[in-house]
C-alpha cells in the first residue's frame, strides 16, 4: 500500500492524542509513516507511534526545524514529497497545522483541504463548510493530496507497526528563517482536557445568566473528565475567558459528546461545534435553534437540570 506521511504533534516529547488519531487514519487507507519534526524524540514516542500503526519514523533532528516560525516544518514535509512520493500527507487541523498544508500545497504544486471531519477511499474529505451551514464532500485534483483533519474526527485504536526509524536531514532556505522565535511561555496546564482536543465538552451561553453561575458548567465538565466551552455571548459578557469560546470566531470542536447549556444554538456557534457525534441541548426555550441540530434535548432551567445531572454522574462513579 502507498505511504502516508503523518505529521507528529508533540508537546516535550509526548505524542498528542491527534497524532494517533491521524495514524489511524491513514491506515484505513495506506501504510502511515510518521514525521518528527525537530529534536527531542524518546523511545516511548517511537513506542507510541509504532503501537498505532506508524511503519516508518522519519525524523528530522535538527534544532532550526523548531527554532523557526512554521516554515521549516512544510519545507521538511516537502523534501519528503520529493523524495518518497506518498498518496498524501495529513496533519492536525491546528492553527499551525493548517498553515503547514497552506505552504506545503504552493511548495509541491498540490491542492490542500483543511478543517475535514472524515476521509474515504480516494482521499474523499467531508467537510462542514458556510458556517456549518452546508455538509460536502472534496476530494483534491491535483498533486499531493494535503489533509488537515478536525481533532476528535476519528477514534484512535491501536494496531502495531514496525516503527523503522529513518533520520532526515533537509536544508532549510533563507526564507524559511526570516521569523525565529525568541521566547516560549509555557501554559500552566489545568486539570482539564485541551479544549479543541477533548472527548467531552459542557459548554455555557447567555442562559447561564452571570460568570459566578458558569461554576455549575464546570462542575458538570469535571464530574464528566471533560473540557469547558462557551459562546460567545458568554465571552464577550466576560463570564468566562475568551480562549474557552466554541464556534465560527472562537475555536472549532468536534468531540464525541458535546453539551450544550443555556446556548441558543445561533448559526455562529453551531459552526464550530456542529461536527460532534452527539449533541444534548439544555434551555428552557423549546423554540430555541439549538435543538434542531441536537440529539437528545431537556427542556428546563439550566440552573435545575446541570446540579442535577451533575449529581447523578457523581452517584454512577
Amino acid at each position: 500500500m502507498s505511504e502516508i506521511l503523518v505529521l507528529v504533534e508533540q508537546v516535550e516529547g509526548e505524542v498528542k492524542k491527534v497524532t494517533l488519531e491521524l495514524l489511524t487514519l491513514a491506515r484505513s487507507l495506506g501504510t502511515p509513516a510518521a514525521v518528527w519534526a525537530g529534536p527531542g524524540i524518546t523511545s516511548e514516542a517511537k513506542a507510541r507511534l509504532a503501537e498505532y500503526g506508524a511503519d516508518k519514523i522519519y525524523v528530522a533532528p535538527s534544532s532550526d526545524i523548531v527554532e523557526y516560525v512554521v516554515a521549516p516544518k512544510a519545507e521538511l514535509l516537502a523534501q519528503l514529497v520529493a523524495d518518497k512520493s506518498p498518496a498524501a500527507v495529513l496533519v492536525a487541523a491546528t492553527p499551525e497545522g493548517k498553515e503547514i498544508a497552506g505552504r506545503l500545497a504552493i511548495k509541491t504544486d498540490s491542492g490542500v483541504i483543511t478543517d475535514a471531519v472524515g476521509l474515504g477511499e480516494g482521499f474523499v474529505a467531508d467537510q462542514s463548510i458556510f458556517g456549518g451551514g452546508i455538509n460536502v464532500q472534496s476530494k483534491v485534483s491535483k498533486g499531493t493530496p494535503i489533509v488537515a483533519v478536525r481533532p476528535n474526527s476519528t477514534a484512535p485504536e491501536p494496531s502495531a507497526g514496525a516503527g523503522a526509524e529513518e533520520e532526515v536531514s533537509v536544508t532549510l532556505s533563507d526564507a524559511a528563517k526570516a521569523a525565529r522565535i525568541v521566547e516560549r511561555v509555557k501554559q500552566e496546564k489545568g486539570a482539564r482536557p485541551e479544549l479543541t482536543e477533548a472527548a467531552i465538552v459542557v459548554s455555557g451561553g447567555r442562559g447561564v445568566g452571570s460568570a459566578e453561575n458558569f461554576s455549575i458548567i464546570e462542575q458538570l465538565a469535571d464530574s464528566l473528565g471533560a473540557a469547558v466551552g462557551a459562546s460567545r455571548a458568554a465571552t464577550d459578557a466576560g463570564w468566562y475567558p475568551h480562549q474557552f469560546q466554541v464556534g465560527q470566531t472562537g475555536k472549532t470542536v468536534s468531540p464525541q459528546l458535546y453539551i450544550a447549556a443555556g446556548i441558543s444554538g445561533a448559526i455562529q456557534h453551531r459552526a464550530g461545534m456542529q461536527t460532534a457525534k452527539t449533541i444534548v441541548a439544555i434551555n428552557k426555550d423549546p423554540e430555541a435553534p439549538i435543538f434542531e441540530l441536537a440529539d437528545y434535548g431537556v427542556v428546563g432551567d439550566l440552573n435545575q437540570v446541570v446540579p442535577q445531572l451533575t449529581e447523578e454522574v457523581n452517584k454512577r462513579k
